[in-house]
């Protein structure tokens, strides 16, 4: 089971998630652990920078860094993010009011 009673602002969290450039970094992470000149090289970011837009979620454990033979790889901890999106109630709501304009729709 997945604690989310760690202390953390829910709203930055938010705002961090739906950033253009931490998407695009998450995205690149939703398969698997990624060495972090691979992911700069793709995202056309510099090392720093990816660490530097993701640094909150780093600090509260939703992006993981290790280190293997000099290079460093980061990681998602898909069960977490699930987690503090199923929970957040901004987010349910865009949802639940997508849902419902799809069925007006059709």
């Amino acid at each position: 089971m997945i604690n989310l009673s760690e202390d953390f602002d829910r709203q930055k969290m938010m705002e961090i998630l739906i950033d253009q450039d931490v998407s695009s970094i998450l995205a690149e992470l939703e398969e698997g652990e990624k060495n972090t000149i691979y992911i700069a090289d793709k995202l056309q970011l510099s090392v720093n920078q990816i660490k530097n837009r993701l640094s909150y979620l780093i600090q509260h454990n939703f992006v993981l860094v290790r280190q293997n033979d000099g290079k460093e790889f980061l990681q998602v901890d898909m069960a977490k993010l699930n987690k503090i999106m199923e929970n957040d109630d901004n987010f349910k709501n865009v949802i639940d009011g997508l849902t419902e304009l799809d069925q007006f729709l059709n």
